[in-house]
């Protein structure tokens, strides 16, 4: 009897050293260990290890779903089951044997790990970051790394952060601590920091494919969308299944223009895994920036079928501007709403899209109080501070003088390639780019953040609440710095011209800000300033739900205040830098287009061409919410839609001031403090 004993032990030993380096060697090692020893758990599982190796997936899972069954107590077993799963698409099967496994062995890392992978395909943000923050502490023993981690885990940020650079400054190569500092870094949102990290992380440790992947997500969130590419195509060599790494790669192609590679990859995806709520939306996303409407619709409902409480999903049919919902689609919606188990993000994003359905209803009382509960659970999450924008105002002010311009005259990067299209949301910006990409000599790309991050860079501003060195940091550079600055942005923008067209547009709203930046490294580019009216645009920015920054859109009285200052602002660079800047009135553009987009072009020093005033006949794509707007001709329905809620939006009248009362004259402001 022993020497059976041994004789199966040695088998069994065997079998396991070939896993790794022979599966098909493994596989006949387990099946005659099997034809001695019948149902012999290990060896089954062996078995099942081999096949998955081999690719054999559907024999893998029909080892080990009656081995589970039989073994209900074995952690080793539930988590090849769930990777199997998982493989399968059968997501929702596959979190299931995770959890049975992570519950059986709490500190599985590999299991931790998969569960993260899984729920995050499955829509659930907020349980695979738990699961990331529990496999990274079951991934350290160091006993100050095992306290860093459970603060990690319990989103105690400030403590993880200090005990992980304390650690690191006895132990600065320890990956596994770099990691988890530049995880504490990607939570507060300071990604640069992040980025560093991960970067030092990976030179230490090129094979820390963890590391990895977590690099190229951080890459992609700080708008590097090239660079995720190349990190994602790293790991996919790897890993060329991974749904988490196809996904990332497919959205990253999207960010960069590359629709027909990005829409290749979603389909591709969703083929081999097709319950992935949030991948559906994504790919309805990208079928939207194409024109493709109703494969987006179907994309979208394919996403709620699969998850029904995926209030994205719903707001991003509503965002489509020209959709309409069913009563049917009330109905759902307001069933989801009135759950108690859904997330905050959830929900805000189902008051918005509920908004849209009754104000498409004439349900304007309605409509009102769902844009107003979106709107009041979205602040919270947002972190935007009235003041301190009031005060960097007043500091552009009083800094971009007339003098400091003159004395800069000569200065920056001559080319006159970009076209800046700056103002607020919702004002009219796609539509004058829209215009301008439907001339033969421009290229229209989107709204690229490559100024705010020079902008932000300048400003070395770390925290929140610490003082920014912008813009009197630009006080201090000297001709050739500025210069550098100008070819910066067109070597970073570079990446988004495709075609070969001596100018661009680049309409992120926000560049409003900025526009002295712009003018000093860009001395000849062309500024144009979409201006809508006061009500109309800030109502229009109420009711839209942005997936990221414009903080101040989330409060009437907050958002008047915003528009005020944005005109002030304006106002400002209009007499320190007379004729710079082209306005456009949306209202104007609505009521005689072809003047308009004559001024328009000549301003840009283009020649007129007929196809501009036919540029809903363009299928160029457009990332924007107006992006099926713009496919159409002008209308002029839109201009008085704040008229229907004028009831309930007596605080943003206020906020306003002399600036509505005297739309589209700009009344007097005070000099800068």
């Amino acid at each position: 009897m022993s020497e059976k004993t041994d004789s199966l032990d040695a088998a069994l030993a065997n079998a396991e050293r070939l896993l790794a380096a022979d599966p098909p060697r493994a596989a006949v090692q387990a099946r005659e260990i099997l034809a001695a020893v019948p149902g012999h758990p290990k060896a089954l599982l062996f078995l099942a290890c081999a096949l998955s190796a081999q690719g054999d997936i559907a024999g893998a899972r029909a080892v080990l779903v009656p081995l589970s069954a039989a073994q209900p107590k074995v952690a080793a077993i539930h988590f090849q089951l769930g990777l199997v799963l998982g493989r399968s698409g059968e997501t929702a099967a596959a979190i299931e044997a995770l959890r049975r496994a992570t519950t059986l062995a709490p500190k599985h890392p590999n299991a931790l790990r998969e569960l993260g992978d899984q729920l995050s395909i499955a829509g659930d943000t907020d349980g695979a970051d738990a699961a990331y923050a529990r496999h990274i502490k079951a991934s350290v023993n160091a006993p100050q790394l095992l306290a860093a981690a459970a603060a990690l885990c319990e989103n105690r940020l400030a403590v993880s952060e200090g005990l992980l650079r304390e650690y690191l400054k006895q132990h600065p190569t320890d990956v596994a601590a770099i990691r988890m500092l530049a995880e504490t870094g990607s939570r507060l949102r300071r990604y640069e920091d992040a980025e560093n990290l991960l970067a030092r992380c990976l030179e230490l440790a090129p094979g820390f494919t963890e590391a990895r992947a977590n690099y190229a997500g951080v890459l992609y969130r700080s708008n590097k969308p090239a660079e995720a590419v190349a990190q994602a195509e790293i790991l996919l060599r790897r890993e060329p299944r991974n749904p988490g790494y196809r996904n990332l790669m497919a959205a990253a192609l999207a960010r960069l223009g590359e629709s027909r590679r990005s829409l290749d990859c979603y389909e591709s995806l969703l083929k081999d895994f097709p319950h992935q709520p949030k991948a559906w939306m994504s790919y309805g996303h990208t079928l939207k920036a194409v024109g493709r409407q109703d494969d987006c619709i179907a994309a979208y409902r394919k996403g709620i079928a699969q998850l029904p409480s995926l209030g994205e999903a719903w707001w991003s049919l509503a965002n489509l501007k020209t959709f309409r919902f069913s009563a049917a689609d009330i109905v759902a919606m307001q069933k989801q709403l009135a759950r108690t188990d859904i997330s905050e993000e959830d929900r805000f994003h189902l008051h918005f899209a509920l908004g849209k359905a009754y104000e498409d209803d004439a349900s304007f009382a309605d409509s009102f109080a769902h844009y107003e509960s979106g709107n009041a659970l979205r602040k919270k999450t947002v972190a935007y501070e009235p003041d301190e924008s009031g005060e960097q105002l007043q500091r552009s002010k009083a800094f971009f003088t007339a003098d400091f311009f003159r004395e800069r005259r000569d200065m920056g990067c001559p080319a006159r390639d970009p076209i800046f299209i700056v103002g607020l949301p919702r004002s009219g910006s796609t539509l004058i780019e829209q215009i301008l990409a439907s001339h033969s000599a421009v290229e229209g790309t989107m709204e690229l953040p490559d100024m705010l991050s020079i902008a932000g860079r300048l400003g070395t501003k770390k925290r929140r609440g610490e003082r920014s060195a912008y813009p009197e940091k630009l006080g201090e550079l000297n001709a050739e710095q500025l210069a550098g600055l100008g070819e910066e942005y067109l070597s970073r923008t570079r990446i988004q011209r495709r075609l070969d067209r001596p100018f661009f547009t680049d309409k992120m709203p926000n560049n409003f800000a900025h526009v002295g930046l712009i003018h000093l490294i860009l001395p000849n580019a062309k500024i144009i300033d979409a201006r809508r009216h006061p009500l109309g645009c800030c109502l229009s920015n109420f009711k839209q739900h942005f997936a990221r920054g414009q903080g101040f859109s989330y409060d009437l009285a907050g958002m008047g205040r915003y528009y005020r200052e944005y005109v002030e602002l304006m106002a400002h660079y209009d007499a320190v830098l007379p004729g710079r800047i082209h306005r456009v009135i949306y209202e104007r553009m609505v009521e005689s287009p072809e003047e308009e987009v004559r001024s328009l072009l000549s301003y840009c020093g283009l020649k007129f061409e007929a196809g501009c005033l036919r540029f809903y006949e363009n299928d160029r794509t457009v990332r924007t919410a107006s992006s099926e707007q713009v496919r159409k001709p002008l209308y002029r329905d839109a201009v008085e839609h704040w008229q229907n809620y004028e009831p309930w939006i007596e605080p943003l009248k206020a906020a306003l001031g002399p600036v509505l009362d005297l739309y589209p004259e700009v009344p007097p402001f005070p000099p800068a403090l």
